[in-house]
């Protein structure tokens, strides 16, 4: 949270936390990731397939900041080969009515 915190442009008032919001899940990517990590633990080149038009390198940069954020927690498996999965944290969860909101406004948005 302290990081977060110092990502914060100064703002106090009544919009900061929606700028710390912002920070943790704005941007092109981090949404719709989110929303397929809420259906099951998933690998990365599932994620990948399941996202069409993300590169390997911005995946794994947004991954990487989610869990670093603790909203996606990564799962090691030790086989071999090495066998790596994602999965949405309790704190990952709890964006899951924020998300299903901004799905179904784009849905209306969409229509108009």
């Amino acid at each position: 949270m302290a990081k977060l915190m110092d990502k914060l442009s100064g703002n106090v008032g009544a919009g900061a936390e929606v700028e710390i919001t912002m920070n943790v899940i704005g941007g092109k990517w981090k949404g719709i990731i989110l929303f397929h990590l809420a259906k099951e633990e998933t690998r990365f080149n599932q994620l990948r397939r399941l996202i069409p038009g993300i590169t390997q390198r911005m995946l794994t940069l947004q991954l990487r900041e989610l869990e670093k954020d603790g909203i996606v927690e990564r799962i090691v498996y030790q086989e071999v080969p090495p066998r790596v999965g994602y999965k949405l944290s309790e704190l990952g969860y709890s964006l899951m009515p924020l998300i299903q909101m901004m799905r179904q406004w784009g849905e209306l948005y969409s229509r108009r």
